[in-house]
């Protein structure tokens, strides 16, 4: 049975955001097959990198999970070191010593975990890297030569791209594994990447068997038809202009009586008004039931690689409205004909009333949603992807 290492900034079932689920997910999926260990640190967020888990060692669904401290924070200056060293960049005055020490400062610096890597390689066959701009992948690359695989999760194009470290890095993967074909591009485009195999895999997801909108709305307190959104609420997913747009939609339509619920941990200010209703972090069945129940699912970020929340509600034939100018999610509406995309606030009302006004069309993009997910997002298919990548890079 071959044995794979997947290296990871965190990792846990209490761990939030789009990467860290991803690996997770990965990870659940792989150890039905093969060995699996997870190289991560003890961070619970990755707005500190703050060592949070106690344990070294534990197993977390049959996946053995190996823990390094971070032996410091994200740097409090990084915003000031990023800027200055950008301007040097800008006059073409790159520095192999100078982007070490900004990775070192962007973490989670944890070198314990890279000398693991460097004493063990040879126990694994192939070893994942999830996430191509953290310290664990800028440093754990080089030390995995000739067995590694790389899941970038480009989000869209950076100033980043032009630092030396990781014009060198994507040159050293054996195997390339992208989400969509948007973030292939966008590599093949700022990268030698010519002649890695690569492949265009995506993500699967698992809807639970205990999905339920009225116990939901009921726990809740909601009465309402409602828009869901679910993820971290904060301003890097453009919520406040997501909220923003519902309460002026709602001013301009006061006869559709429709609330904003907000499932996730808040990390931004929300207005107080009597249509929006909070959850703050709930149960994986809660989220799964809320979206369930709602009319509509909302994806205002304008940098997504990763639409959980938008395959999630898919796939329990929940239509979506998402932010236009992300090219990933409306490529997907466009794709699926599942969903409508808006750059502004016309264009956002006027979609949602079109959602919400047109019975037949609603039902239409029900079915497509359901049926876009089946084809294209089932667990097994996207493994037997992933597995045949593993052996076409790795011998």
């Amino acid at each position: 049975m071959k044995r794979i290492a997947l290296v990871c900034p965190r990792y846990g079932v209490e761990v939030t955001g789009s990467d860290a689920r991803y690996a997770k997910q990965l990870a659940d999926q792989l150890v039905k097959r093969y060995e699996v260990e997870v190289l991560t640190t003890k961070a619970l967020d990755d707005k500190t990198w703050r060592n949070w888990y106690a344990r070294d060692n534990e197993y977390v669904k049959g996946v053995n999970v190996r823990r390094f401290r971070t032996e410091h924070e994200k740097a409090g200056n990084l915003e000031s070191y990023t800027r200055t060293y950008l301007e040097e960049c800008s006059n073409d005055r790159r520095s192999v010593g100078v982007e070490k020490i900004w990775i070192e400062k962007y973490g989670p610096f944890a070198p314990d975990c890279i000398r693991y890597i460097i004493r063990h390689r040879n126990e694994y066959d192939v070893i994942i890297f999830v996430g191509f701009m953290n310290y664990l992948t800028v440093a754990g690359m080089p030390e995995a030569a000739g067995k590694a695989v790389l899941v970038p999760l480009i989000k869209e194009e950076t100033p980043y791209f032009q630092f030396i470290i990781f014009q060198q890095m994507f040159t050293m993967p054996n195997g390339l594994v992208f989400l969509t074909d948007e973030e292939r591009m966008l590599v093949r485009r700022k990268f030698r990447t010519q002649g890695i195999p690569c492949e265009v895999i995506g993500t699967g997801i698992n809807i639970p068997n205990n999905v339920d909108a009225a116990a939901f709305c009921h726990k809740y307190h909601i009465r309402d038809k409602y828009l869901v959104y679910s993820g971290r609420i904060d301003e890097e997913k453009d919520c406040p202009s997501m909220i923003h747009y519902f309460l002026e939609y709602k001013r301009r339509n006061p006869e559709n009586h429709i609330k904003l619920v907000l499932i996730g941990e808040v990390c931004c200010h929300i207005p107080q008004n009597n249509n929006i209703i909070t959850t703050g972090y709930v149960s994986e069945q809660d989220k799964f039931s809320g979206i369930a129940g709602a009319q509509v699912l909302i994806v205002p970020s304008k940098q997504e690689n990763l639409p959980e929340s938008l395959i999630s509600a898919m796939a329990m034939g929940v239509p979506v409205l998402v932010n236009g100018a992300c090219d990933t999610l409306r490529e997907h509406c466009k794709q699926s004909n599942a969903g409508l995309y808006y750059e502004n606030f016309f264009e956002f009302e006027g979609a949602l009333n079109r959602m919400l006004d047109y019975e037949r069309l609603y039902e239409a993009m029900s079915v497509n949603a359901f049926n876009y997910v089946k084809n294209n997002y089932e667990w097994d298919a996207i493994i037997e992807k992933f597995i045949r990548l593993m052996d076409q890079a790795v011998d």
